[in-house]
């Protein structure tokens, strides 16, 4: 493959990094909301902010209630163990998070195979959901669960459809299993669809939300489902080694963040749109994913995406290869509208060799 080069770029001293949106560092006032939480120990139930951060969420989505742990992850895995046994099968996606990057923990933590299916950007219907669900023979695994990730990280940052969302619901209920959405970007969603989190809450049994990445916090995710459900997953946590202490300060950054990060994600949609926009027309690029949120993934031609990744390091961007040849982008609160225009500026000065 022959490697891209720059034309003549200076300014190289401010780092941009579109890595991933958990790179980002808590605003001066979210620090001052956790500098004044009040704190308890969060084990015995006695963290004030902890509890109104999660009546705050539950609230929010229309559910009894939630559970803050310190990972989606973690919150993934744990609504994975309460809704399987050893031995069930989990329905998702081939790209889902939870197969491709939570360490193989549907094997580990809950003894449970997967079932993957083959969607668009990361989505799959109701009909290939129907399809999968194993007949009821000893020798087949026990489809026990459906799990969806909105958005979608490997495919770009898409969102689902709420009406066919409804339609994998209805085949859920009509097969007895429960219904899990991985939304560690969910907010991104409901900012693109105009949409709002409380239908959600009346779809899905059990709603993951991460805290730590397009909202802006240093650490956290979020557990909703009904109380008996958020009961069960607290003895998983436990389990797990989840369980923390005086966390309210942490706790404190998500409940600022549910207050004042979710409608400025229009932005970084829009400077995701701008970045997807410029890639579209240079030689070095065969495919840029549909932009809808705040994800940019594209396929590198002439050039392997380690190659590409490497080249605007040295121009002091930071990008991460998530394929041989796709290159990924993760706009955040801490890219400004200056780093997008030097980003866009960089990428039209790269010239095949």
């Amino acid at each position: 493959m022959h490697s891209p080069k720059f034309g003549s770029i200076t300014n190289k001293h401010m780092i941009i990094d579109f890595r991933s949106d958990t790179v980002t560092r808590p605003t001066p006032a979210m620090l001052e909301a956790m500098m004044k939480a009040t704190v308890g120990d969060d084990v015995f139930g006695e963290d004030p902010a902890v509890n109104e951060l999660e009546q705050t969420a539950a609230t929010l989505f229309g559910k009894e209630a939630a559970l803050f742990c310190p990972s989606g992850t973690m919150t993934n895995q744990i609504a994975i163990k309460c809704h399987t046994q050893p031995g069930d099968e989990v329905i998702c996606d081939a790209d889902a998070h939870i197969y491709q990057y939570e360490g193989g923990g549907i094997a580990a933590n809950s003894g449970a195979s997967v079932k993957l299916l083959p969607g668009d950007r990361g989505r799959i219907n109701a009909l290939q959901v129907e399809q999968a669900i194993q007949p009821d023979d000893v020798h087949r695994p026990r489809t026990s669960l459906v799990c969806v990730e909105n958005t979608s990280n490997r495919g770009g940052g898409s969102c689902y459809d709420f009406e066919e969302l409804k339609k994998i619901k209805q085949v859920c209920d009509n097969n007895g299993l429960p219904f899990h959405i991985d939304g560690a970007r969910l907010f991104n969603a409901l900012v693109a669809k105009n949409e709002t989190p409380r239908p959600y809450g009346e779809l899905f049994d059990s709603i993951s939300i991460c805290l730590s990445k397009s909202l802006g916090c240093p650490v956290g995710s979020l557990l909703l489902g009904d109380a008996r459900f958020i009961k069960k997953a607290k003895r998983v946590r436990k389990l797990f080694g989840g369980g923390m202490r005086q966390v309210g300060y942490l706790a404190a950054a998500g409940i600022y963040a549910l207050q004042h990060h979710i409608e400025r994600l229009s932005e970084d949609h829009e400077h995701a749109k701008m970045i997807g926009a410029a890639l579209q027309t240079q030689t070095y690029v065969e495919r840029v994913m549909p932009v809808e949120t705040n994800i940019v993934i594209f396929e590198t031609k002439e050039t392997s995406a380690k190659d590409l990744v490497a080249l605007l390091k040295d121009q002091s961007i930071l990008a991460y290869a998530i394929a041989p040849t796709k290159v990924r982008l993760v706009l955040h609160l801490d890219i400004t509208k200056e780093m997008v225009t030097r980003t866009i500026q960089i990428l039209e000065n790269l010239k095949s060799a």
